[in-house]
């Protein structure tokens, strides 16, 4: 085999050994929480219903992958996604995904009329209505996800909390939700009960790691 011979297949080994990381929907949904923010172990664990032992394996494959970045504090092991690199490779799996695969394509969509029936906004968009102030930006993750990044003037109303903190919202004005990103339906379930109380909304595209991804602002409300 020539060198040159070698090396391609040296490579693509690499390439195949990657895809074979992201071969479970453990290891993709665990790579969509550290897209939000640095977790510990534990933390994931208890996120992605998986043992602590489970969680931590999964976490392995993808540092060997180099997918994934650690550090210890104390007893304690904390991970964060290697790099935004790793949000685009996701979400190029969803697109081309959508695009290939009859099933999620009817997943999506089946889902997507129930509960969403508009088209989603884009970045371009969502970024000019915040800048002239007329929208209102809701984030429905978490609250210690929005803490560690969110758009430019969101306000934080977690999907668990949004039934009762409706009141919360401005009425007559239009409201865009946006969740964890392309794999996350969190904004679809907020924008149905928003609208079924009467507000005008719409969702994001995509999620917080994806703008944040494509260069766009982000302001963090962590203590220091």
């Amino acid at each position: 085999m020539s060198t040159r011979r070698a090396v391609k297949v040296q490579l693509l080994g690499e390439l195949a050994q990657l895809n074979r990381a992201l071969g479970t929907p453990a290891r993709v949904e665990l790579l969509e929480l550290l897209a939000q923010c640095e977790r510990s172990v534990e933390v994931l664990a208890n996120l992605a219903g998986l043992s602590v032992a489970n969680a931590s394996q999964h976490l392995r494959v993808l540092k060997r992958c180099g997918l994934v970045a650690s550090r210890r504090e104390g007893q304690f092991v904390f991970y964060r996604l290697a790099g935004d690199e790793v949000v685009r490779l996701v979400a190029t799996m969803y697109a081309v995904a959508l695009r290939t695969s009859p099933n999620v394509e009817r997943l999506i969509e089946n889902y997507r009329k129930s509960t969403d029936a508009l088209e989603p906004l884009g970045a371009a968009d969502l970024l000019a209505r915040v800048r002239a102030g007329t929208v209102t930006v809701v984030d429905v993750r978490p609250v210690e996800e929005y803490q560690a990044g969110h758009l430019p003037g969101a306000v934080s109303l977690p999907l668990a909390e949004l039934e009762e903190r409706l009141h919360e919202i401005p009425e007559g004005r239009e409201v865009v939700a946006y969740c964890r990103g392309v794999l996350c339906i969190q904004s679809m379930e907020a924008v149905a009960q928003m609208r079924a109380s009467g507000r005008r909304a719409r969702r994001l595209e995509f999620g917080l790691p994806e703008w944040r991804s494509a260069g766009l602002p982000v302001e963090s409300s962590e203590k220091s």
